[in-house]
């Protein structure tokens, strides 16, 4: 698709820091300032959604940045609200930017009488308008098929993989890539490959739901650096107990890499006081202050990739080259000094 007007970027509530870090970037690679289009999302007394551009935004490509984070549902009506707004202004196109997903986890019947949530909220997406998604590592592949427009859906693991190169330079063979659980092992083995070491899998059993009763290592971490990734830490209990476990195994060092710190409930205290060395995760979800005040949890910016895939977008050249840690290295070269 030929390149439209000048891309322009409008935000919700969820993650203005995350917003205006992506104008940032954007202003650096066009040479030109990129600004947040002025608009104001306000609440009315009873709590409604009020949204107001002050800006004409007639006939351009529009990029809504909003994760439908916590409070997810007040997020995803602001999202759906600006993407009215926007499409009747005359906007030529309109994408929507979520760094982070909310309801991704609500993507199939986990039994009988339960919705399939992340499939409704895709439903309103496109009737809002949204004519194209760009998001963060979903929680479940298949969620882009629940769309019927365009989803380019981002890899962290490239990010990860420029992180550990460079936090762990010289040990890189002492390190190994851990699954907390069989179903991340896809990810994991990503992970593993980019930086050419080992893997292993945190097998766990749950006797109800949310309780975990039994948890096993499958491979090796004994005088290891266990690196656990996964997409989603919530309240980071069988985060904290499997790096326990890994301890107990006789791992030296464990961290964690996960893509969304959604944090919840008693989740910072935990990592606090657990055996994590450290935990890493991306700004898609803003970070609280508690969060950025703990002393082994970091964040890794997330704006310089998001920034050059709605470059890419506007000019309609490739997104999927985003994937490759060769393509992402000179993008974060200010990051991660190399010389």
């Amino acid at each position: 698709m030929a390149a439209m007007s000048e891309p322009k970027l409008i935000a919700g509530n969820a993650n203005r820091t995350l917003a205006r870090a992506i104008s940032r970037r954007m202003s650096l690679h066009r040479g030109a300032t990129v600004n947040l289009v002025d608009a104001r999302v306000t609440r009315f007394n009873d709590q409604e959604i009020f949204v107001e551009v002050f800006e004409n935004v007639r006939g351009e490509d529009m990029f809504i940045v909003q994760s439908t984070s916590n409070p997810a549902n007040d997020n995803l009506m602001e999202l759906l609200i600006i993407a009215d707004a926007l499409r009747r202004s005359s906007a030529a196109r309109i994408t929507a930017v979520i760094p982070y997903f909310g309801y991704a986890r609500q993507d199939r019947r986990s039994r009988a009488r339960t919705p399939i949530s992340a499939k409704l909220v895709a439903n309103l997406i496109v009737e809002a308008g949204i004519e194209r998604v760009l998001t963060l590592d979903l929680h479940a592949a298949q969620i882009q098929g629940f769309f019927d427009i365009p989803v380019d859906n981002l890899y962290a693991a490239p990010i990860f993989a420029l992180d550990l190169e460079h936090q762990f330079r010289g040990r890189l063979e002492d390190v190994i890539v851990v699954s907390p659980d069989v179903g991340g092992v896809g990810r994991a083995r990503e992970l593993a490959k980019r930086i050419g070491c080992g893997l292993a899998i945190v097998d766990k059993r749950r006797s109800a739901p949310g309780e975990v009763a039994e948890m096993t290592v499958i491979g090796e971490v004994a005088g290891r650096i266990c690196v656990m990734v996964d997409d989603i830490c919530d309240t980071a209990g069988t985060l904290v107990k499997a790096a326990e476990l890994l301890t107990g195994e006789g791992a030296t060092e464990v961290h964690a890499y996960i893509t969304h710190g959604v944090l919840s409930g008693p989740a910072v205290e935990r990592i606090a006081g657990s055996t994590l060395k450290s935990l890493v995760i991306t700004d898609s979800i803003e970070p609280t202050p508690a969060v950025n005040s703990a002393a082994n949890i970091r964040i890794l910016p997330v704006a310089p990739v998001l920034a050059q895939a709605i470059m890419n977008i506007w000019s309609g050249t490739s997104v999927s080259s985003l994937f490759d840690t060769e393509t992402l290295q000179p993008i974060y070269e200010g990051i991660y000094n190399r010389g």
